[in-house]
């Protein structure tokens, strides 16, 4: 269907936006993680994945411990 959508003065005022905030990131001298974040980060997240699986196998091996018969 022609006619259906957003304007294109709409589509002007996105793209306008849209380059003010580029522009803005590229200004700044903070954009980004710094080294160390990243690397706690990631530790962090292999830590929760390690109690995730410990406790994932603590339950699987006491649910197949029940006797059911």
């Amino acid at each position: 269907m022609p006619g259906t959508g957003p304007p294109p003065a709409i589509w002007a005022l996105i793209r306008a936006h849209l380059a003010a905030a580029i522009t803005a990131l590229k200004r700044s001298n903070d954009a980004g993680y710094t080294t160390e974040t990243v690397v706690v980060i990631a530790l962090l997240v292999a830590m929760a994945l390690a109690a995730i699986a410990i406790i994932a196998a603590k339950v699987l091996a006491k649910a197949n411990g029940l006797n059911l018969g």
